[in-house]
């Protein structure tokens, strides 16, 4: 396949980016700078490829982690409110990428984008057990060791207007008077503000820290997303 080609279905960039970046010298098969964008590289040769001295990872399935900022919506298009979809570069628009899974409007921290569909359903699907980390910010009485043990059992949620709804057990820590983190592995809807409110405290502030080995980089700001390397794409398959 032409190298221009396999540099822009990987993701790294349109067609006319990546023949910018070969006409600049800053790809290089086996060490050699290719230039030409209609370069013919063999399937045995793409791991040799590299992008500024980085290796590429080729291939048509993507995946990133975004550091989901407050105020968006998780979908990749929205008629009227700021969406995930809008913080991706131009190039990316076309690859058919998704989030996995549902932050709120307000909630913030990681979100996997990818366009491979049987890894979002294994990663949405609570048959995985996928944990998820979430630090929680609350108004109420401070949190207790009663709390704890009820979280760690598991327990049902009844609420006005709905049938009542069996929760699996989740990991309850304290950290401070209205501070909290909570591991699930499962995502019903606002499960963790309907959690908090059974038990009187109102949730004021989520961010999820991670989805089983996928978390944030250090320092990604919010807004910022890094495509994952070969080693992170497995960890979270396994």
């Amino acid at each position: 396949m032409r190298i221009d080609k396999i540099l822009a279905n990987s993701g790294y960039g349109t067609r006319s980016q990546v023949k910018e970046y070969l006409r600049s010298g800053r790809v290089c098969l086996h060490g050699q700078i290719i230039t030409d964008p209609g370069f013919s590289v063999f399937d045995k040769d793409l791991d040799s490829i590299t992008l500024d001295g980085s290796p590429i990872r080729a291939g048509s399935y993507l995946y990133f982690c975004l550091n989901k900022p407050d105020g968006y919506v998780t979908a990749m298009k929205d008629d009227h409110l700021p969406c995930v979809g809008d913080l991706l570069p131009e190039h990316l628009k076309t690859k058919k990428l998704a989030p996995v899974g549902r932050l709120d409007y307000h909630t913030t921290g990681v979100l996997l984008i990818t366009n491979e569909g049987d890894l979002s359903h294994k990663l949405t699907s609570p048959k995985w057990h996928k944990e998820k980390v979430y630090l929680v910010t609350y108004e109420g009485p401070a949190l207790t060791e009663k709390e704890v043990q009820l979280f760690a059992q598991g327990f049902t949620l009844h609420e006005k207007g709905h049938e009542p709804e069996k929760l699996k057990p989740a990991q309850l820590t304290l950290l401070s008077d209205g501070q909290c983190r909570l591991i699930l592995t499962e995502g019903k809807t606002h499960q963790v503000k309907r959690m908090l409110a059974s038990q009187g405290r109102s949730v004021i502030a989520l961010h999820r820290e991670s989805i089983g080995s996928l978390c944030l980089h250090e320092g990604q700001k919010p807004g910022e997303m890094y495509a994952l390397s070969e080693d992170e794409i497995a960890q979270l398959k396994e």
